[in-house]
């Protein structure tokens, strides 16, 4: 999850982009009190509209108060004061930022350097959360071995990441789990193992690295390939998105989920568009 889960701006209230600026600015600061100022450097959009989905799901109220923080010193704004979980949360944001910084360095890629930064971070991580650091090493373990076995399935392939999700949801919504949020976050980590493939086809195929979509599709360009198999990959990304549909629709919201909506059928489905096109991503108006 890096930088892929997006809202639509053009869709999104005033409130809910007020909403989901505390909430990113509140995961900055849960990183920083659970592993430390420098981590805060790997922040992710992803993470933070995690923070809005778990929230709203196990009924954790949020407050939001005008504060500075580090980057904003001199004017005060919103920001979501910082919880149990939005602490955890960010320790899962730092964990997931190594281990990416890991695999790209494994990838030939540039990374080493910038893994240094999250290091103390990560073991400050594996510390203070123990069960949920183990849940993303044994699937990255997981992940590994799918990869390591070529499997040209994009299904097989995303299945690690998306256990991986499902499995954190559990961790995080703990009686609150069921088979809707299980369906819900299963999709979703299956989407962003998918658009992270597809968004990166040119690149690892002229590095040789695994890519199901550069094993499925003899093709040189990703226009090639959205060219002859368009409708192909269309179609694969349609049947996650009818599967988050599903489980959004069982899932119980205690607060307002118009960010929510905005988010995963809206936001994902322009995400998925855009790279399908080959465009350079927009940066969020998050202020940040």
């Amino acid at each position: 999850m890096f930088g892929y889960v997006r809202y639509d701006l053009p869709n999104l209230y005033i409130k809910d982009l007020m909403l989901y600026r505390a909430m990113y600015c509140g995961l900055c600061k849960g990183i920083a009190q659970s592993c430390g100022q420098a981590a805060r450097l790997g922040l992710t959009y992803d993470v933070a509209f995690l923070s809005v989905l778990l929230h709203n799901i196990t009924e954790t109220d949020i407050r939001i108060e005008k504060q500075n923080c580090f980057e904003h010193r001199l004017k005060r704004r919103p920001i979501a004061e910082t919880d149990d979980l939005t602490r955890e949360l960010g320790a899962l944001n730092t964990v997931m930022v190594y281990y990416k910084l890991t695999d790209d360095i494994l990838d030939k890629s540039r990374g080493r350097s910038r893994r240094v930064w999250f290091k103390k971070g990560y073991k400050r991580a594996r510390k203070q959360y123990p069960e949920l650091v183990k849940i993303v090493e044994n699937y990255m373990i997981e992940q590994a071995k799918t990869e390591k076995r070529n499997s040209d399935s994009p299904d097989m392939a995303a299945d690690p990441s998306a256990q991986m999700m499902q499995t954190l949801s559990r961790h995080f919504l703990k009686e609150k789990a069921n088979a809707a949020t299980d369906k819900l976050f299963y999709a979703l980590g299956k989407w962003v193992y998918l658009i992270d493939a597809l968004d990166d086809f040119e690149k690892d195929r002229k590095k040789k690295n695994y890519n199901p979509f550069v094993l499925s599709y003899d093709c040189k360009t990703r226009a090639e390939l959205m060219e002859r198999y368009g409708e192909d990959i269309a179609f694969l990304f349609d049947t996650t998105f009818y599967d988050m549909r599903e489980g959004l629709s069982g899932v119980k919201f205690y607060y307002n989920r118009d960010l929510t909506d905005n988010v995963i059928l809206r936001g994902l489905p322009a995400e998925t568009a855009r790279v399908m096109k080959g465009e350079a991503p927009n940066k969020l108006n998050a202020e940040v």
